[in-house]
């Protein structure tokens, strides 16, 4: 069984991804900036008879991140697997972005994918490698609806991280992922999806004709995580319904 740290962990999708490793025998270490919530969601993988321990972590503060690795590292004896699903998204139109919320958006999803990897990464390459697997996005691939400079640019951002850094690791044990999920059903989007004129015509775009469920992507990430997974490395696999398929 592996030893996972899933940062974003309480969050809609973090959540899923969470139980489904907790329901495959995994340990999980449940992240983010709220000690409070990443706590409750470990005490009920727990209580369902699963291993799970909440820790606090920023991903823009790399002490943080480095405690993070230590604890697990002391009583965990190490981490075979990083899933990132922190994710932070301000949409304005690029003309009036604020150049201190840009800085937000890339610290978050860009700067924060850096720093993750850099602190698991050197604890893998000490030890035995690993699996590290970011959450991007479709919009890292191709412009779209207005107000989306700053989260498309950091998420395209993410998918050429995870080039370099497979590059740079796969020869050392260590393979390096992404999933770019479509529109996906969860309380991050939940304000666009009170609009429905804007959900008709986005399902409209999406070849298989509907969102995705958090279910079907954290499946793609318990994936990459599985040894049948093991010679996949340098990829962004796309869990959209076929939406960049059909640009």
């Amino acid at each position: 069984m592996s030893r996972v740290l899933v940062v974003g962990g309480y969050g809609g999708l973090g959540g899923v991804i969470c139980e489904q490793f907790a329901e495959r025998g995994d340990s999980v270490a449940v992240a983010g900036r709220s000690a409070e919530k990443a706590g409750e969601l470990a005490e009920k993988l727990t209580a369902n008879g699963g291993t799970a321990l909440g820790l606090a972590v920023d991903v823009t503060d790399s002490a943080t991140i480095d405690a993070a690795v230590a604890r697990l590292d002391e009583e965990w004896g190490g981490i075979d697997v990083l899933v990132n699903s922190a994710s932070k998204l301000i949409t304005v139109p690029a003309e009036h972005f604020d150049e201190r919320q840009w800085a937000d958006v890339v610290n978050a999803n860009l700067v924060g994918a850096f720093l993750l990897s850099q602190s698991v990464g050197r604890h893998m390459l000490a030890r035995d490698g690993g699996r590290i697997i970011h959450l991007s996005s479709v919009r890292g691939d191709a412009g779209g609806r207005m107000g989306f400079s700053a989260y498309g640019a950091s998420k395209a951002g993410v998918n050429l991280l995870v080039k370099q850094l497979a590059t740079e690791w796969g020869g050392r044990g260590i393979t390096v992922n992404a999933v770019a999920p479509g529109f996906m059903r969860t309380d991050f989007v939940a304000a666009a999806q009170q609009n429905p004129q804007f959900v008709q015509r986005l399902q409209q775009r999406i070849p298989a004709g509907r969102f995705a469920e958090p279910e079907e992507v954290a499946s793609a990430v318990t994936y990459l995580a599985s040894p049948l997974a093991r010679f996949i490395n340098g990829q962004v696999i796309y869990v959209d319904g076929g939406v960049t398929a059909s640009h």
